[in-house]
């Protein structure tokens, strides 16, 4: 399980965000990538707290020269509802159960409307360790599985909790950099 969500995590680092930025600003966006995930992501991954990297993310807008008065919303508004990685989380942990019951089938669509229904419910997601896991109950019950079955799987959540929160706040909070900065260079 921790492989799987690490694993999708960096996807989303790496493949996902990268073709985003790169569909925007029509350059390589890896150089910008890298510098986020140095500067922003590895302060994020040990503070495991969205929050708590403002001071950071905010000191790296301002060394990229991007416009304050855009970053000076962007990175505070972005600790509190850009929690891609609390979506990935969300739906890994609620694919899982819905796995461990034999009886339940998911189709392709099931599990798109729970990628759409996982990032809606990440934006609530609080910017603390931990925060995304009691999403989980409600993304299990688009599937009818009790709230019993579904908090042993944010049990077990909290158990992997240390490199789950710590990879998943890092690509939080990383990503609020790398957006706020190609909202500053395309508004040009």
């Amino acid at each position: 399980l921790i492989l799987v969500l690490v694993g999708a995590m960096l996807v989303v680092a790496f493949i996902v965000y990268p073709a985003m930025v790169f569909a925007l600003t029509k350059k390589n966006p890896y150089p910008l990538v890298m510098i986020c995930l140095k500067e922003s992501a590895i302060s994020a991954f040990f503070t495991r707290s969205s929050a708590a990297n403002i001071p950071v993310n905010m000191a790296l807008c301002k060394k990229l020269g991007l416009k304050e008065e855009l970053y000076s919303i962007s990175i505070p508004l972005g600790a509190t509802i850009n929690m891609g990685g609390a979506a990935v989380t969300i739906s890994i942990l609620a694919l899982t159960a819905v796995n461990s019951i034999p009886s339940i089938t998911v189709t392709f669509g099931d599990a798109l409307l729970l990628c759409f229904i996982s990032a809606l419910g990440a934006c609530g997601a609080s910017g603390v360790a931990g925060g995304s896991l009691l999403l989980v109950p409600l993304a299990c019950g688009l599937f009818g599985i009790s709230n019993d079955i579904a908090m042993q799987f944010v049990t077990v959540g909290f158990t992997i909790g240390v490199i789950q929160d710590s990879v998943e706040t890092a690509l939080n909070s990383a990503s609020d950099v790398l957006f706020t900065a190609v909202a500053s260079e395309t508004s040009e």
